[in-house]
């Protein structure tokens, strides 16, 4: 018994496995292009190709079963021209799609054919290791990839020594951009949870008119280049309407606005990630209401409800906190948090949906409808977070 107290005394902190990604821009050449363009077109096909086997196989037995790539090798001749690592990846992609289906069919959908008109065209190449070396290699000059040979990239961050690379996806945009997204493993130290305090703890709620509003009153709007870069982007819009479609100026137009629209989805992810980023590193704890963002942009009319990124900004601040050992509290989406009295704890029934602003009735405190349910959020995701039992019954 003593020695195993020594052990677990000597024993080092523990370790847990992360992912991290790089992302970097590929500058390829005419014929890597090509070849690109074909691995493309290749794994869209096998995965159309497997997806409908599966179905008639199904529909014939009753059970399900996925072929595997090189079955469709002799009756396609043209998919040897590609990395079979590509192709192998499609395979486990399908596998892992019915997978997650099977066991959520309510929070993933079944799989769907692929379609050329989609946003993007991508595939994944895993990493083996060969008695040569690693298939894949970030080199100064760009990512060596089988059969694609060394792809010039920009490489504007440099990988720890001691990750290891584990996977390549190759992304090809609607504006003709390729992109690169390098996966590694890397084992660091766990971090230390810390414990919070209602003074270190605050509540972020949802707004149509902003971003958000925190429990202490601020109100964070859209940073002034975006919301110039959305006008802008309205009238071209308008511009491109009285075109006739299909002729060259048409065409010329719709580019510069797919261009246009990269440029503001590039602003407003550098927007979110830096402002999670900050209340990361400045609170200890962090309460959001758990709205479904899909269902209010149904029911609120004329509210551009997705357009803000609240859902990815909450994703961003999730993964940085848990990064630092710190909590993080989503609260039932039903919780009469704009009713509720921050104060007292009164409820106002008949609140008008519309009111800005409204009386308590019980100890006639005058509270704005947004910081006062901010309020509630971080008082009711802190008592979450210490494991009270609301009277309320409304945190999940």
């Amino acid at each position: 018994m003593p020695a195993k107290k020594q052990r677990r005394c000597c024993a080092g902190p523990e370790r847990v496995v992360r992912y991290p990604v790089i992302k970097i821009r590929l500058y390829p050449t005419q014929e890597q292009s090509e070849l690109l363009e074909k691995t493309f077109g290749c794994c869209r096909y096998l995965w159309n190709q497997m997806l409908c086997d599966v179905q008639e196989f199904y529909a014939a037995t009753d059970l399900h079963y996925i072929p595997t790539p090189a079955k469709y090798k002799k009756s396609a001749p043209f998919l040897t021209a590609v990395d079979s690592q590509a192709l192998c990846a499609v395979h486990q992609n399908l596998r892992k799609a019915f997978m997650d289906f099977f066991r959520a069919p309510k929070r993933y959908h079944y799989p769907q054919f692929k379609t050329k008109k989609a946003q993007k065209d991508s595939f994944t190449v895993y990493s083996r290791p060969y008695h040569t070396g690693p298939s894949i290699v970030l080199t100064a000059e760009g990512v060596r990839m089988p059969k694609l040979g060394c792809i010039p990239a920009n490489l504007h961050r440099n990988p720890q020594p001691d990750w290891l690379l584990r996977s390549v996806t190759v992304t090809k945009t609607k504006t003709g951009k390729y992109f690169c997204a390098v996966v590694f493993k890397c084992e660091v130290d766990a971090p230390a949870e810390v414990t919070p305090s209602l003074e270190k703890t605050i509540g972020l709620n949802h707004s149509l008119h902003c971003l958000y509003v925190d429990s202490n009153g601020n109100c964070v709007h859209m940073p002034v280049h975006l919301t110039k870069a959305k006008a802008k982007l309205s009238r071209m819009q308008r511009k491109l309407s009285g075109m006739q479609r299909g002729s060259r100026n048409y065409e010329k137009q719709a580019q510069k606005i797919r261009l246009l629209q990269e440029h503001i989805a590039n602003q407003r992810n550098d927007f979110l990630h830096k402002e999670s980023r900050r209340i990361a590193n400045a609170w200890d704890a962090v309460c959001v209401r758990d709205t479904d963002l899909v269902k209010l942009s149904q029911k609120v009319r004329g509210a551009n409800v997705l357009d803000f990124g609240f859902g990815s900004f909450r994703a961003c601040l999730k993964y940085k906190l848990e990064q630092q050992g710190k909590r993080y509290a989503a609260i039932d989406p039903y919780a009469p948090t704009a009713k509720t009295c921050s104060q007292c704890g009164g409820i106002c029934e008949h609140l008008d949906q519309g009111a800005r602003s409204w009386v308590c009735p019980q100890c006639g405190a005058c509270l704005s409808r947004e910081e006062n349910a901010a309020r509630n959020i971080r008082d009711w995701g802190y008592a979450l977070l210490c494991g009270e039992h609301l009277q309320t019954g409304a945190v999940s």
